[in-house]
């Protein structure tokens, strides 16, 4: 199935139905009065989240959604009935917001989440209810009122405790595949992985936690370069990052640098990304050479106070100290998580 992250959508929440204009007629019934009835209210137009779907693929090609009209009133009183409400089932993590305004209308975060976006239009009233002393056979009676309209942008979010970002061919779906059930596509050329791969990392004593391998990002990503404005989105919902660094002898460029990049990117995209947790994390140890990338990266950590773990996911070497202090951090996280809730 094709990842789709983002859409473009228009709902138009169902119209009111129109009140009725009607009066009572029965044989031994002397000016029985009027007796229209209400119209009923349009349909809303709610947003439901759901963990059986994983993208917006279905949003990405029908771009309007209307929902059921009210039925109008009719005599005898009766009202009519109200349209049917149009739900429309995104995936856990989409967030909405209004195209014209901005502003964020909904972050369904949580499975069975739901939220009505567009409220259908009211219904009209009958003439029943316009009668008076004076005024006795009202003829007239209110219109339904329009439904609420709205242009939206959807972007789905991930909800992952961890993510890994680093230059392409850092060794993010090697290790996420070494990790985890995850089985992305790994290949010696740049930009293999084109969506984001999740993986669920288990660990002794019941301990889990969620780690996303977000792709693309290099320099110029927070302006579209690559496929990084694509999928930076995606780090924001992440409590902690592991930044991963090639240290091999294969790799020409300064392990450093690479990160001073990537680290510039997130914070060009947004502010709040470059303040999360980092660990920085050197790859591909196995085939480090000389060790002398290794021993430059780990002194720019050391000098920048970042905590920085060397890791081949090929040997095993150094991967459970690297889970277990990552999972110590998730499970701080959660319980401040948690404090601030309460």
């Amino acid at each position: 199935m094709k990842f789709v992250d983002y859409a473009k959508i228009a709902v138009k929440a169902g119209h009111g139905g129109r009140g009725c204009v009607s009066f009572r007629r029965e044989k031994y019934v002397p000016r029985g009065g009027p007796d229209g009835g209400d119209g009923g209210r349009g349909g809303h137009i709610i947003f439901a989240a759901t963990q059986d779907l994983n993208t917006l693929l279905d949003l990405k090609y029908k771009k309007e959604y209307n929902a059921e009209k009210g039925q109008h009133g009719m005599g005898k009183r009766m009202h009519g009935r109200d349209g049917k409400d149009l739900v429309i089932r995104v995936p856990v993590g989409t967030e909405i917001r209004d195209e014209v305004s901005g502003e964020i209308l909904a972050d369904l975060a949580s499975d069975g989440a739901r939220i009505v976006i567009a409220h259908g239009g009211r219904g009209g009233q009958g003439n029943s209810h316009f009668a008076t002393a004076t005024r006795q056979a009202p003829r007239y009676a209110q219109p339904g009122e329009e439904g609420e309209e709205r242009s939206l942008i959807l972007e789905l979010k991930l909800l992952a405790d961890v993510g890994l970002i680093g230059m392409p061919n850092a060794g993010k779906s090697t290790l996420i595949s070494v990790i985890s059930s995850a089985r992305p596509k790994i290949a010696d050329y740049p930009f293999t992985t084109l969506v984001p791969n999740l993986g669920v990392v288990k660990l002794k004593g019941f301990r889990s936690f969620v780690v996303a391998d977000i792709p693309g990002i290099i320099e110029g990503a927070h302006m579209g370069t690559g496929l990084g404005l694509q999928f930076l989105r995606h780090v924001e919902r992440t409590s902690i990052l592991l930044h991963l660094v090639d240290i091999s002898e294969m790799d020409e460029t300064d392990p450093a640098s690479n990160l001073i990049t990537i680290n510039r990117e997130m914070e060009l995209y947004s502010r709040e990304l470059i303040l999360k947790p980092r660990i920085v994390v050197g790859t591909k140890l196995d085939i480090a050479g000389d060790k002398s990338r290794l021993a430059a990266l780990q002194r720019h950590c050391e000098s920048e106070g970042m905590e920085f773990f060397p890791v081949s996911a090929a040997t095993g070497k150094g991967i459970q100290r690297l889970l277990s202090y990552v999972a110590q951090r998730v499970e701080q996280g959660r319980k401040q998580a948690g404090a601030r809730q309460n």
